[in-house]
């Protein structure tokens, strides 16, 4: 009798450990400086396919609120960061592709100077004024500040661009 439990405890033990080790895109210690609300479209792409979303991005008292909407204003994923936390809102499932692309979202979307106050020196990299590098494996490519694409391996795609206007510097 002793020895399932062992290895059952053992399993468990396991799989904490590999759900730990597991990469997750870094969040930054606070909140950047973004002109909110913020509406983008992205589009994503991937072996030949490809899917047009809708993401909302809005101040909630000193939460940032994620709203992933496909074309028709259905609600693909909701998620609150809050105190560099990520929160369910609403009745949505969670949605772990929606919660990394949010996070690297955040991250292209920070301002290059506040960068280093932000976000571990070892998670990020600068490759130039129109790349960045974001552990575990984003690659960013801008066009303009908000005109820009996610890359990671094997072959996933993020084309994001603003559906307002971008303000002159």
């Amino acid at each position: 009798p002793t020895m399932p439990l062992l290895r059952s405890a053992f399993v468990l033990l396991l799989g904490l450990l590999l759900g730990a080790c597991a990469s997750r895109t870094p969040l930054p210690a606070s909140a950047p400086r973004l002109s909110l609300p913020l509406s983008l479209h992205i589009q994503r792409a991937q072996g030949g396919t490809s899917a047009d979303w809708l993401l909302v991005v809005q101040a909630e008292g000193t939460a940032l609120r994620w709203s992933l909407f496909d074309p028709l204003g259905v609600p693909l994923a909701r998620q609150l960061l809050d105190d560099g936390q990520w929160r369910n809102d609403g009745l949505l499932p969670p949605n772990a592709e929606a919660r990394e692309l949010f996070a690297a979202l955040l991250f292209a979307l920070t301002p290059s100077a506040e960068l280093a106050q932000r976000y571990p020196q070892g998670d990020w990299q600068l490759a130039g004024a129109d790349q960045r590098r974001l552990k575990p494996d984003w690659r960013i490519d801008y066009r303009t500040p908000l005109h820009f694409t996610l890359n990671t391996p094997p072959d996933l795609h993020y084309q994001v661009v603003p559906l307002q206007p971008e303000e002159s510097p």
